[in-house]
């Protein structure tokens, strides 16, 4: 062989491996690996890079591993959920479809989520994709989709803090007793990414807690967090609900709601009572029956009692929130450590929001902003600008459709969500919603919320109640509420029927005739069919 035919063989094995090892970087880059991060509960104003509350002012850094998601990628600011109530919020997720369409609407008494659909993480392993999800559940039938599955299915299928029990792969059954359940669902997560998972393909995990979810247990290692701290009480503590009867109604006020249970309050001789008077005791205020004090040697009422009760609430959830970003930032440094973060979108959100006092309430499943905005925070290094952040209309069916944009994958023309791929990464998006669409349909347990759906603009809120069985069953009753969010953020004034909003009322009903004909919703009679059905779950949630 000549030296100049040597030099050339040499030349063309150096370029085909030079080619090789771009082809597969570019296979890499166009192949996201996905990390869903998922709370249960947790408000945006107790994420301190949302800065939009007085936890946020009082506690700058709350929360600093999800604030580095935010100083690392986007803050999504008007993310709304489409069914404010955990299970419901999963399903959408997982279908990019509203309740009505993917058949689970509510968490009591609605049945188990139909796991045989089309969901994205089937989606994903049809594009080679490697799947698994991690904690949080409360779908009742067993995860599909998925390569490796460990859910909670204790307590209704809710998961306890302590103890939990967990289903392995839909087959085996696993009672975790050395962990606090968040240490535990990253134990399960770092798992799976370091040992179980095939390395040479493209994964995608849901990483999910219970927490910040009721009762409120945290960590031993965060137990003693904000002891001597009072903690900012929200400007609407002490709403009055003024021409707003269904906030009236509600079972869900600090005052008269939260439970012993909830705020750790024992028997002083719990030995002296039966397994049932034991369990009336704890769940006293479920029901709306009592206004109970702390015990007999201290006098408490009115105003001074809702202030102890909301001090033990909001602490106890604090330090729940807290367990959540520590396990999120060994997260982080998993994927630092071995060479995953620059590939890999993380997002984190949470079901819904949560009332952390707003209008005098824990719980969530009102419209009203607190519990209808979901935190949603995106990080991609390389496609999303660090510290963005957007101020676009989305909602939890969105995710479906942008998590499968990101891997390549069609989009199926039956997902109603639209993909915010564009928003994410800085691109002109013209052809936007305007306006996102909601729906509850659970009455009346846990907290007596009537049932309504309604429209949200970037400036109006229009919502109907349009459903009460306890007064008229098979009967509509048409309650409506108009709010301007612009001159009214904390949702206080009904404008509905006031002089001066005719025009944009009709203009707000008519955008919401329209959202509903788009998304295929259901006939009256069949929305006030799904509030009264009763069909048992797999795991029935526990009275207590």
């Amino acid at each position: 062989m000549k030296i100049s035919d040597h030099f050339l063989l040499l030349s063309l094995i150096f370029l085909g491996s030079c080619s090789k090892i771009t082809s597969k970087q570019e296979t890499t880059q166009e192949r996201p690996n996905i990390i869903y991060i998922f709370s249960d509960d947790h408000s945006t104003k107790a994420i301190s890079a949302y800065q939009n509350g007085v936890l946020a002012k009082q506690f700058p850094d709350l929360t600093p591993n999800i604030d580095r998601l935010a100083k690392e990628g986007m803050i999504m600011n008007n993310t709304f959920c489409t069914n404010a109530i955990c299970g419901p919020s999963r399903a959408a997720i997982l279908t990019g479809k509203f309740s009505h369409v993917n058949g689970f609407y509510k968490n009591e008494s609605g049945g188990d989520f139909d796991g045989s659909q089309q969901t994205f993480p089937k989606l994903l392993q049809k594009e080679g994709y490697q799947t698994a999800v991690v904690g949080k559940w409360h779908l009742g039938t067993a995860p599909t989709g998925f390569d490796y599955s460990k859910v909670m299915i204790n307590h209704g299928g809710q998961g306890t803090y302590f103890n939990t029990v967990f289903l392995e792969n839909g087959t085996d059954t696993l009672k975790e007793e050395k962990f606090h359940s968040s240490r535990q669902v990253w134990e399960d997560a770092h798992a799976w990414l370091d040992q179980k998972r095939d390395k040479k393909k493209p994964f995608m995990l849901m990483y999910q807690f219970k927490a910040p979810h009721r009762p409120w247990e945290p960590d031993p290692e965060f137990a003693d967090l904000f002891k001597d701290i009072e903690i900012a009480e929200p400007a609407t503590f002490n709403d009055t609900y003024e021409g707003r009867l269904a906030a009236a109604d509600t079972w869900q006020t600090i005052e008269r709601n939260l439970n012993r249970q909830d705020l750790k309050v024992h028997p002083e001789n719990p030995e002296n009572l039966t397994k049932a008077e034991l369990k009336k005791w704890y769940s006293e205020g479920n029901n709306n029956d009592v206004v109970w004090a702390p015990n007999n040697e201290v006098k408490m009422e009115g105003q001074q009692l809702k202030k102890w009760k909301y001090q033990r609430y909001i602490k106890d959830y604090l330090r729940c929130v807290k367990g959540v970003d520590h396990y999120i930032g060994e997260l982080l440094k998993y994927l630092d450590d071995n060479g995953l973060a620059e590939n890999t979108i993380v997002i984190y959100s949470s079901d819904q929001g949560f009332y952390l006092g707003e209008h005098g309430w824990f719980d969530k499943r009102m419209m009203y902003e607190e519990s209808l905005r979901m935190p949603f925070i995106v990080r991609y290094p390389n496609h999303i600008q660090p510290g963005s952040v957007s101020q676009k209309l989305s909602m939890n069916i969105d995710v479906a459709p942008t998590l499968l944009a990101y891997a390549g994958a069609e989009i199926p023309k039956d997902i109603q969500g639209k993909s915010i791929k564009p928003i994410l990464e800085g691109e002109p998006v013209n052809d936007w919603r305007d306006a996102v669409y909601y729906h509850y349909y659970e009455f009346p347990w846990w907290h007596h919320v009537q049932p309504h759906y309604g429209v949200r603009t970037e400036k109006y809120k229009l919502i109907n109640f349009y459903y009460n069985p306890e007064k008229k069953k098979g009967e509509l009753q048409n309650n409506w509420e108009l709010f301007d969010l612009e001159k009214d953020p904390n949702e206080l004034t009904n404008l509905y029927g006031k002089e001066g909003y005719e025009e944009i009322t009709a203009q707000l009903k008519e955008r919401l005739t329209a959202l509903q004909k788009e998304y295929n919703e259901d006939t009256p009679e069949e929305m006030m069919r799904k509030t009264d059905v009763r069909i048992k779950r797999v795991y029935e949630t526990p009275t207590k």
